[in-house]
C-alpha cells in the first residue's frame, strides 16, 4: 500500500530512526560496536512504493552468546544465586517495578507494533495492554501458589513443606506476531519463578523491545535478565550445544524446535515449554446459526491476515449450506477494509513478511490448477505489501493450501457430508491445537464434543479458536505445543515441586519451630502474602 510521509498521522509517523546500539547482560547495557542489521517496515511513506527503514540492530556474534549465557548461569549459580533463593515476595517486588516502567512505554511499544508488523492500532494497543495485565495476573497467580504452600503436611509421620522451584537457566525465543504478548508469556512466569533468562527477540518485531531495555536492567538483579540481537543460529545454537540451558521456551515452529533440541548434548535434562504451529479447523453442521458462524469464521480466518497459530486455517460446512455460507461469507470478506494500521476500520493490514504475497499467491494458484474456484472477487489481488485474501472452494487433500500452514490470507472451504471426513482428517493430522464447532442440537454435539476433546486441547462452541482468556490452559497436542501456558499453568511449566522433609519427633520440631519463629530460611516459611 502506497502513501505519503504528510499522510501519516503525527502521532504515528517515524521521525527519527531507532538505532539499537546496546544489548543487555551481566546487568549492563553493552555498547556494541560491530556490525549492524536494518529494520524494515513493509509499510511505505513514499508516494513510489518503497520498505521504510525503521532503524538497526546489533548482529552479535557467538562471543556475546556465550557471555549472555555465562552472566545468566552465574546468576542462578546451580541454584544457590540470589534471585531463585530470594523470598517470593521480593521477586514479586522486583516484577511490580518492571510493570510500572513498563506502562510507561506504551506510544512507542504501540507504534512499533504497527510499523514492524504491520498489527493495526486497536490490536496493538490490545497486544500492550494485554500483556500488562498478564504480568499483574502473574503475581497475583503466583502469590496464590504461595499461599497454598505456606504449610507442612504430615504424612507416615514425615513432616513436609513443598513449594515450587526453580529449573535453571531459560532460553526464551519469541514469535513475530505477538513479539510483545505471546514471548512475555514465557518470559514473565520464567522470571517470577527464579530462573534467569537469555531473551533473543524474533527477527520480525524486534526494534519495539528496545524501550524496555532500560526497564529490565533496573527492575531485576544482574545476570537475570540477558537480552540479545542477532541471528537465531548464530546466537541459539552455540547457547544450546553448551548444555548449560535448563529449558528451551520457544513459540515459534516444531523445525526450530527440533533443531535446537537436538544441538544439546543432554535431552534428558532438557524442559522444553513449546507453542508451535497448527492448522485449526472450523466444522460448520446443517444446524448452525449461519450469521453467527460466518462472523466468526471471519474474525478466526482473518484477524491479524490469519497470522496466528489459533487462526482458523481451513473450514469444512457441510453440503447443505455451504452454498449459503460461501455467498455470505465470500461478500464479507470482500467488504473488509485494507490499509495501514493506523487508519480507522483497517481490518487488513500490511503483511510484515516481504515474501508473503509471494507464497500466498503460490498457494492460490496451486488450488486453481487442481480445481478450486476463487469464490471472492478480490481475492488475490495483489500490491507490494499484501495480497488480498482469496476465498478457495472446493479445497482437497492434493492441495497444498490444504495441508500447509498458510499464516496468511488465504481461507481454504472443503464441502462434507459425513461428520467422519473431517474427524478423520484431524485424526490423521500433525496438529492438535484447537476446533470450532458451529451447531446447536446437543445430540449431535455431544458425541462430536467427546470424540474432538481427543483430537485437540479446546474445543470452542459457536466461536473462533483463540489464545484467551489467559487464565484458561493454552496448549496442544502432537506438532502444535508441549507444555502448558496460561496464567497458573506456566509457572508449574517453568518450575518444579520441591521439599523439606523431617520425621516428627521433638529434636526435629524444635529445629522447625526455631526456623518459622526467627525467618532466617527463605524457603521454609508459612507466612501469608497479601
Amino acid at each position: 500500500m502506497k502513501t505519503t510521509f504528510s499522510e501519516i498521522p503525527e502521532a504515528y509517523k517515524i521521525n527519527s530512526l531507532l538505532h539499537q546500539k546496546t544489548y543487555l547482560v551481566d546487568g549492563e547495557l553493552k555498547q556494541w560496536k560491530g556490525e549492524m542489521a536494518e529494520v524494515h517496515s513493509t509499510i511505505s511513506s513514499t508516494e513510489n512504493y518503497t520498505p521504510t527503514v525503521l532503524g538497526t540492530i546489533p548482529q552479535l556474534g557467538e562471543k556475546e552468546a556465550l557471555d549472555a549465557l555465562n552472566s545468566a548461569c552465574l546468576a542462578y549459580d546451580k541454584g544457590q544465586g540470589l534471585w531463585p533463593t530470594m523470598k517470593v515476595i521480593d521477586r514479586i517486588a522486583c516484577m511490580e517495578k518492571f510493570a510500572q516502567q513498563m506502562k510507561t512505554k506504551r506510544e512507542e511499544v504501540v507504534k512499533l507494533l504497527m510499523w514492524e508488523i504491520g498489527k493495526n492500532l486497536p490490536d496493538s494497543e490490545k497486544e500492550f495492554d494485554r500483556t500488562v495485565d498478564y504480568i499483574y495476573d502473574t503475581i497475583e497467580a503466583y502469590k496464590q501458589i504461595d499461599r497454598d504452600s505456606a504449610k507442612f503436611e504430615k504424612n507416615a509421620g514425615v513432616y513436609a513443606h513443598i513449594r515450587r522451584g526453580p529449573l535453571g537457566v531459560v532460553l526464551c525465543l519469541g514469535p513475530y506476531n505477538y513479539p510483545l504478548n505471546e514471548t512475555f508469556t514465557l518470559l514473565i512466569p520464567a522470571l517470577i519463578m527464579g530462573n534467569p533468562v537469555i531473551f533473543k527477540p524474533a527477527k520480525i518485531g524486534v526494534l519495539l523491545i528496545s524501550p524496555l531495555l532500560e526497564a529490565f536492567q533496573n527492575s531485576f538483579p544482574k545476570g537475570v535478565v540477558n537480552i540479545v540481537y542477532g541471528r537465531g543460529r548464530v546466537l541459539a545454537t552455540p547457547i544450546m550445544q553448551s548444555g548449560r540451558i535448563d529449558v528451551l521456551a520457544l513459540i515459534g515452529n516444531s523445525k526450530s524446535a527440533n533443531a535446537l533440541q537436538a544441538e544439546h548434548p543432554k535431552g534428558n535434562r532438557l524442559r522444553m515449554v513449546l507453542g508451535l504451529e497448527a492448522k485449526n479447523p472450523a466444522i460448520v453442521l446443517p444446524d448452525a446459526d449461519l450469521d453467527l458462524a460466518v462472523e466468526e469464521c471471519i474474525a478466526g480466518t482473518l484477524s491479524f491476515n490469519g497470522q496466528r497459530c489459533t487462526a482458523l486455517k481451513v473450514l469444512y460446512v457441510h453440503e447443505s449450506i455451504v452454498d449459503e455460507f460461501n455467498k455470505r461469507f465470500s461478500e464479507k470478506v470482500d467488504a473488509l477494509k485494507f490499509g495501514n494500521p493506523w487508519e480507522t476500520g483497517a481490518k487488513l493490514t500490511p503483511l510484515p513478511e516481504a515474501e508473503k504475497p509471494a507464497y500466498i499467491r503460490e498457494l492460490i494458484d496451486d488450488a486453481l490448477e487442481k480445481g478450486a474456484k476463487k469464490l471472492n472477487e478480490k481475492g488475490g489481488e495483489t500490491s507490494d505489501n499484501f495480497i488480498f485474501p482469496a476465498v478457495l472452494y472446493p479445497v482437497t487433500k492434493n492441495m497444498r493450501v490444504f495441508k500447509e500452514e498458510q499464516f496468511g490470507p488465504v481461507i481454504p472451504i472443503v464441502p462434507f457430508n459425513d461428520i467422519e471426513k473431517p474427524l478423520d482428517d484431524m485424526a490423521e493430522s500433525n496438529y492438535g491445537q484447537q476446533v470450532s464447532l458451529f451447531g446447536k442440537d446437543i445430540h449431535t454435539l455431544s458425541p462430536l464434543i467427546d470424540t474432538l476433546v481427543n483430537l485437540v486441547c479446546r474445543v470452542n462452541l459457536n466461536s473462533s479458536c483463540q489464545r484467551g482468556p489467559d487464565v484458561y490452559p493454552f496448549t496442544g497436542r502432537k506438532d502444535s505445543a508441549y507444555g502448558t501456558l496460561s496464567v497458573h499453568d506456566a509457572l508449574r511449566s517453568f518450575s518444579i515441586r520441591t521439599f523439606v522433609a523431617s520425621k516428627d519427633n521433638a529434636y526435629n520440631n524444635a529445629i522447625l519451630e526455631e526456623l518459622l519463629d526467627k525467618k532466617t530460611s527463605n524457603f521454609i516459611s508459612t507466612d501469608y502474602i497479601l
